[in-house]
Order: structure tokens, then C-alpha cells, then sequence
């Protein structure tokens, strides 16, 4: 598979090539050096920089829907703008990628929207969907992980759910630096498990443009 210069500036074409295969044939896919490790430590600098009060409590739902529910979330986040230099590459890197993804499957993705994701210790997030069928835009979701020497005894698993089982796991994945998963966001459930140290994620999702009759479908 041939790639042009702007993806290669990212990604490992070997990765990419075998992201969009897992894709193709089973909906999701963990990567562990996709993304160019340069840009991978530019961000994890930038997600520890952030002071409290850059970030919010996380919550559950979107727009008008949205609460703080600290029984299904702990987690703080601070969604990537174009005043963190790290991020707004990382955001250019996944418009690259979401081109790739389109020619490659049809999606129609039209954006990517994404936030740092800091979690104290003891902090999880209950097992959920990203989206539900027919209800939402976002079509498929990331998260990529920030953290230096993540070992067992660390804990803080990203548990990836059968998407016709829901209570088979598919896979438990450490929070490594540098690992990307990429899954469907309507088919996977996934939940994050309380880990012994603090941890850093970037959350994202590919979504389509829902817009309909004037009104613009919103993002966050």
C-alpha cells in the first residue's frame, strides 16, 4: 500500500498499513508506534503541563445531555485547541488519517474532535459505547496514551468488549506511551480500570456531519 509524504511525516507506514486491515476485518485495532514518537512526546509534555485549572471533571452526554456523573467517570479533560502547539499537530495528523480512512472505507468522516484525559489514582470510567446506533455522529473513536514505563503492577487497563458479547473482553491493553487503539465507536464497549498512578490519554473520535436543514450538528 502506497502512502503520500504528509502520512509518512506521522505514521509508520507498516502500522498504518495494518490498522486499516484490523479495520477492515474486525472493526478495531491497538497499535503501539503508528504515531511518530517525536510528536508522541511533544504531547505527553503538553498533557503534563496543563494546570488544574485548564481542565474540567469529565462528564457523560453531549450539549444540553451533559452531566457530571462521577459514578460512571473520574477522569479531568481539557479538549486540544489551537493554542497547544503538540495538539494542534496531532489534530493535523489525524485529518491525514481520517483522508486515509475515507478513501479506504467510505465512512464519510468529516471531523475529528479530541481532548487530553488526566486521571488520578483510583480514577476509571465505567464500561460504555461511544456512540449509539442511529443516535449519535461519531463514527469511529481513538485514544492514545501518554504515559512513560506503564508496568502490570500499575493496573489502569483500557478493557476492549466483544461487540456482540458485551460481557466478553476482547483484549486488556496498559495505558503504554505511544499505543493507539482505534475502534468502531457504535460496536465496541470499553471501560478504563482504576489504576495505582496518575495517567494521561488523548480521547478522539472521527465523526460525520449530521447537519440537517440549517442546523449544525455540534460538536463535544
Amino acid at each position: 500500500m502506497q502512502f503520500d509524504a504528509d502520512i509518512t511525516r506521522f505514521f509508520q507506514t507498516d502500522g498504518l498499513t495494518q490498522l486499516i486491515e484490523d479495520i477492515r476485518i474486525q472493526g478495531y485495532s491497538i497499535q503501539d508506534s503508528l504515531l511518530d514518537q517525536s510528536l508522541v512526546s511533544r504531547l505527553q509534555a503538553e498533557a503534563e503541563s496543563l494546570e488544574v485549572s485548564d481542565m474540567k471533571l469529565a462528564g457523560v452526554g453531549r450539549k444540553q445531555d451533559y452531566i457530571q456523573k462521577q459514578d460512571a467517570r473520574r477522569d479531568y479533560i481539557c479538549w486540544l485547541e489551537d493554542s497547544h502547539p503538540a495538539g494542534r499537530d496531532f489534530i493535523h495528523a489525524m485529518d491525514v488519517l481520517k483522508q486515509v480512512l475515507n478513501r479506504q472505507f467510505m465512512l464519510g468522516l468529516f471531523d475529528y474532535e479530541s481532548h487530553y484525559a488526566r486521571y488520578q489514582a483510583g480514577g476509571y470510567y465505567e464500561k460504555h459505547l461511544d456512540a449509539f446506533k442511529g443516535k449519535s455522529n461519531r463514527v469511529l473513536s481513538t485514544v492514545l496514551y501518554l504515559n512513560d514505563n506503564w508496568q502490570a503492577e500499575d493496573a489502569g487497563e483500557f478493557v476492549l468488549f466483544d461487540e456482540h458479547d458485551h460481557e466478553k473482553e476482547v483484549g486488556r491493553y496498559l495505558p503504554q506511551k505511544g499505543r493507539l487503539a482505534v475502534f468502531l465507536s457504535e460496536d465496541f464497549p470499553h471501560q478504563v480500570i482504576p489504576a495505582n498512578r496518575q495517567r494521561h490519554s488523548i480521547a478522539g473520535w472521527f465523526r460525520i456531519n449530521n447537519s440537517v436543514s440549517g442546523v449544525i450538528d455540534p460538536t463535544r
